[in-house]
């Protein structure tokens, strides 16, 4: 009777065992569909959230970065854009009063007026050919950036009769080392190159200074007393309409040969001191 009894309990934990087997067998099953699950729906999570990011940051990009003709629409019909580039002053001396809007007006004209010791010099400058530099001159002198300033160089020689303007650090009486040094936070680029070689700036232009290289237009301004003889890397800005004949009678005065060694000229003899310069 026990050998039975043996056998029918060795049967009974072998079926036990069996059904153990099968039941942990199952629940690896159950776990591996799971965990596939599980994984393929974190595929489709993240592979949409990925398009949602992807999404979201060209809309974002659409809306940091407009198109060429977003932007294009951005500049006013007759009006065009300038860029203002920053400058650290290098070598001189900057005077910071922020940049000028980023569009021009490329039609009409505008009034420049220096208010002098000697007298009221006044000027026409054409926005068609020159509308950023008018721009510039509208923005700056709205700042009182040259009130108070003086034209602190001259040249008279043959061909080449100029009086230099428009650093906003030659102020008071007498002369530094360092007139002729200063200008804006910004430079920009040329504009109204002239065309004629035979007489590229003639009497009574009023002509952009730079350092010669371009894209280097500040605010320093030269005012030819008679046709001047230069290369033609300076932007015209206008014509003076009165007062030329002061800017004459300054040039004619002499200068103290400060610059004879390096561009020619030097300090005026005849102090002009600018008192307002408007823009109108």
């Amino acid at each position: 009777m026990s050998s039975i009894k043996d056998r029918q309990r060795a049967a009974a934990r072998a079926r036990l065992e069996k059904e153990m087997a099968e039941r942990a067998a199952a629940a690896r099953k159950r776990r591996q569909r799971q965990a596939v699950i599980g994984s393929a729906i974190a595929v489709v999570v993240i592979a949409g959230a990925a398009v949602w990011l992807v999404t979201a940051m060209k809309d974002d990009n659409k809306k940091k970065s407009p198109s060429a003709s977003s932007s294009a629409a951005a500049v006013p019909a007759g009006s065009v854009a300038c860029t203002w580039t920053p400058d650290s002053g290098g070598g001189g001396k900057v005077k910071d009063v922020g940049t000028p809007p980023a569009t021009a007006v490329k039609s009409g004209t505008a009034t420049l007026t220096m208010d002098t010791n000697l007298g009221k010099i006044v000027a026409t400058l054409d926005k068609a050919k020159v509308p950023c530099t008018t721009a510039s001159f509208e923005y700056l002198s709205s700042k009182k950036f040259w009130d108070n300033t003086k034209c602190h160089r001259l040249v008279n020689e043959k061909n080449f009769q100029v009086l230099q303007c428009g650093d906003p650090f030659a102020t008071g009486k007498g002369y530094r080392a360092t007139d002729g040094q200063g200008g804006p936070s910004y430079t920009m680029a040329e504009e109204n190159l002239p065309t004629d070689t035979n007489n590229p700036y003639p009497a009574g232009s009023i002509a952009m200074a730079n350092t010669g290289q371009p894209g280097s237009t500040g605010s320093q301004f030269f005012i030819c007393t008679a046709n001047t003889q230069l290369p033609a890397s300076y932007t015209l800005l206008g014509t003076i309409t009165s007062g030329l004949d002061i800017a004459q009678k300054v040039v004619k005065a002499g200068d103290d040969g400060a610059f004879k060694s390096s561009a020619g000229g030097g300090h005026p003899k005849m102090e002009l001191d600018i008192k307002t310069l408007t823009t109108s």
